[in-house]
């Protein structure tokens, strides 16, 4: 299976990055498979290939994955956006470059590549980092996949989002969306659209809670953007905090998840911008919060 080109930043691999856990600035990323923008705390991913309607690759696959577990380490962003060029998010793996060629990979090899895709879930869930999607056109496949693994989306009344899994003879299980869909659109509405694979609309999505909002086309980026810049002008410790919360709460009991609040609670009690917050309303002022 092919493997990731590397970034560069500085002259490091992505994977020396990786292992190197001191801060980096995601401002040099160069990733080859996507576009990157950094503008203030905002890091902008646009999966680009608008003249097949943003396929993925063995390559942009493993990069979008090795790109948010490198987030873990940045300084310089508090919050992403993820969206697709010319008017799609993303139609999944592409035809040519992943499905053909998974039919001459043996177990081993589909493995690999089934829990990289996987691992691409993952990153963007265990990222410190609010993940917010903005959804237009076409959302298929692996591309409903990383819509639902972020924190929320902004769609427009055009967007149309199917998990094909089943279309082309395999299972709705794919890349987390038994476990993940049904927790955002609940289990039936998820077993409808894993069964059948057939498309979920604006308006659906939007009275489902699939998405957080339904905007214009041309709002649509401006929009996830600005909801980002308010993020990221927030308690980013606080919100990572209730990122991985809302994470780990989803597999525990009463006594241990009032237990993990306590505790995730009494650790943003120590930050500096929890302090900043008491003496600006004390002083009757909007606190300018600095993520630590």
């Amino acid at each position: 299976m092919p493997e990731t080109d590397m970034l560069k930043r500085r002259g490091r691999t992505f994977g020396q990055m990786l292992e190197d856990t001191s801060p980096s600035l995601a401002a040099d990323y160069a990733p080859a498979h996507f576009k990157w923008e950094v503008d203030g705390k905002v890091a902008t991913i646009t999966l680009n290939r608008p003249e097949k309607k943003n396929p993925l690759t063995f390559e942009s696959y493993a990069e979008l994955r090795d790109t948010f577990r490198a987030l873990g380490y940045a300084e310089d962003v508090r919050a992403v956006v993820v969206t697709g060029a010319g008017g799609n998010f993303c139609t999944g793996g592409d035809v040519h470059e992943i499905i053909g060629p998974l039919l001459d990979l043996d177990m081993p090899g589909l493995l690999n590549f089934t829990r990289m895709t996987g691992d691409l879930v993952k990153a963007i869930r265990t990222c410190p980092q609010p993940v917010i999607a903005a959804i237009d056109g076409i959302c298929a496949g692996a591309g409903g996949a990383i819509a639902m693994a972020c924190d929320i989306r902004f769609g427009t009344p055009e967007a149309k989002v199917l998990y094909l899994f089943n279309r082309v003879g395999l299972a709705g299980c794919d890349m987390g969306a038994c476990a993940i869909l049904p927790r955002i659109i609940g289990q039936g509405r998820a077993a409808e659209l894993l069964y059948t694979g057939r498309a979920m609309t604006g308006e659906e999505g939007e009275r489902w809670g699939f998405y957080n909002r339904l905007v214009d086309s041309a709002d649509l980026l401006a929009t996830a953007q600005a909801f980002a810049g308010r993020l990221a002008d927030g308690p980013t410790f606080g919100n990572s905090m209730t990122k991985k919360m809302l994470d780990m709460e989803w597999n525990m009991g009463l006594e241990q998840y009032i237990e993990a609040e306590a505790q995730a609670q009494a650790i943003c009690m120590q930050t500096q911008d929890y302090h900043r917050a008491y003496h600006a309303f004390v002083a009757r002022e909007k606190p300018v919060f600095e993520g630590n």
